[in-house]
């Protein structure tokens, strides 16, 4: 970890506070300091449609007093503000202890006193606004010059944030941390026939500075999406209604992970905490151990320290240090996403540290963490590459980058369409498709993977927009993975 200086102003508040929610006999209290600067630019066609760059500054107290939370929170970061608002989050832990059934418990976590940030090359805010416009324009030219071959529109875009963190608790910690994250793509439509149909690329969200704004890697890339696009505006439709074998590039799977495997393995969701927003979950804590959640050759990892993943960080908001740690094993359901609360409850001894708030006005909750799909092991029996999958396969659909989705609130059952889709016969790519979908039961999808791409074939995907809870809060992590294939997977349809 890169050791940074603490703010003096900011640290005699985070003292201040701490020593104040002690003489109020909390038996625990935090106090987050947070400063989030995010940038946005958008293009479309060939002007530039928006521009954001703003920032925001704040702090969140949590206390528990006699079992039940209090929170409260202010941008106003003076030393009046602060016992005011810590008084307050007293106040709201008092009248929560008259609602509430069972009396909260967190595991221990040693005292930090520590600094993180981000490792990147080129600080990602000091590019000018007038460049980082030029490469959309750019972008989208080259792309609008298929128009005579039917594409109509072009988008483009750019995001990058920085967040600044200092956490103090009455455990002792002390933590400060820059986070960097940096994201771009653009897409392109094309007309003919009454119909529609898009093609996109992305340098996916990653934790990284402007050195991840490869502007060669997106030019190259241009060419292909046009004739992609045009390709699948001509294409036939997906077949409905059929079982059909499929391969999922990492560029679609990595959000069938999020959705079937990430979100189910929280353990607030699994405990009904949020069962009134897209809440709960079927994986159940009487099946830890016995779920046989996918193949045995089928691993899903957790993974805060993951270089540049989106998620990564020194340590959650909590003052859990990142850690690595398997959900599924061998295809049996071993473990789950916890925070201190959570753990407890489940009689663990500590946190994996997936608390997390998207604000300091946010109370943290359990977030998804980098998780990911191990690659098949070198030799192994069901491991395969992209193209071995392909000549391997008599009839299936190989499907490239995300489309609509949908899953059940117990993230049992879902669908999932994607951005490319390609049909293969006798081992072969013939031709494109379009407005294909796949739907399954989790756990009958991922019993039914039978092969799994090598560590050569590893790619880092993942979202920057994943919403949890009301009031809504917005996350972002990666779920690195390689393509696999699935046998006997519905096709279209209900």
């Amino acid at each position: 970890m890169v050791n940074a200086p603490t703010r003096p102003m900011t640290c005699d508040l985070a003292t201040l506070a701490i020593d104040w929610i002690h003489q109020a006999g909390c038996e625990y209290g935090d106090i987050r300091f947070c400063t989030y600067r995010n940038q946005s630019l958008h293009a479309n066609d060939r002007s530039l449609s928006h521009l954001t760059d703003h920032q925001k500054s704040g702090f969140g107290v949590r206390v528990l007093l006699n079992g039940s939370w209090g929170f409260a929170a202010s941008y106003r970061q003076t030393p009046e503000e602060l016992i005011r608002v810590i008084n307050l989050a007293i106040e709201i832990a008092k009248g929560s202890r008259l609602c509430q059934q069972n009396p909260v418990r967190l595991v221990p976590v040693q005292a930090y006193q520590d600094s993180y940030i981000t490792p990147i090359t080129i600080d990602p805010f000091s590019i000018p606004i007038t460049e980082k416009a030029d490469l959309l324009l750019t972008i989208n030219d080259r792309l609008l010059q298929y128009e005579e071959q039917g594409i109509r529109k072009a988008s483009s875009h750019l995001q990058f944030n920085q967040e600044n963190k200092l956490f103090a608790s009455t455990e002792g910690s002390l933590i400060e941390q820059t986070i960097y994250r940096s994201y771009s793509g653009y897409r392109c439509t094309a007309v003919a026939n009454g119909d529609a149909q898009s093609r996109s690329y992305e340098r996916p969200p990653l934790n990284l500075g402007y050195e991840h704004i490869d502007q060669t890697d997106l030019l190259s890339q241009i060419e292909r999406v046009a004739e992609e696009a045009i390709e699948k505006v001509y294409a036939p439709k997906g077949p409905s209604g059929i079982q059909t074998t499929l391969i999922l590039k990492p560029t679609n799977l990595y959000l069938t992970i999020h959705e079937s495997v990430g979100h189910p393995t929280e353990l607030d969701r699994v405990y009904g905490y949020e069962s009134n927003f897209a809440g709960t979950s079927f994986a159940t804590t009487d099946q830890l151990g016995t779920l046989q959640y996918g193949a045995p050759w089928i691993n899903f990892k957790c993974d805060r320290t993951q270089p540049a993943g989106r998620s990564t960080i020194g340590y959650d908001d909590e003052g859990v240090p990142s850690q690595e740690w398997y959900v599924v094993k061998d295809g049996i359901l071993v473990d789950y996403l916890t925070d201190r609360e959570t753990a407890y409850r489940l009689g663990r001894s500590s946190s994996n540290g997936c608390a997390f708030a998207d604000s300091w006005s946010s109370l943290p909750m359990v977030r998804i963490p980098n998780l990911g799909l191990e690659p098949g092991p070198e030799g192994g029996s069901h491991t395969a590459t992209l193209s071995a999958m392909i000549a391997d396969t008599k009839e299936g659909i190989l499907i490239d980058g995300i489309g609509s989705f949908s899953i059940d609130q117990q993230r049992r059952n879902f669908q999932f369409g994607g951005d490319g889709f390609w049909q293969i016969k006798n081992g072969k790519i013939i031709g494109m498709l379009k407005d294909v979908t796949y739907h399954a039961m989790t756990t009958d999808f991922w019993n039914q993977v039978d092969a799994i791409g090598p560590a050569s074939e590893w790619q880092q995907c993942g979202t920057n927009m994943c919403g949890k809870g009301e009031p809504l809060q917005i996350a972002q992590m990666t779920h690195a993975c390689v393509p696999v294939r699935v046998q006997n997977i519905n096709i279209g349809g209900r």
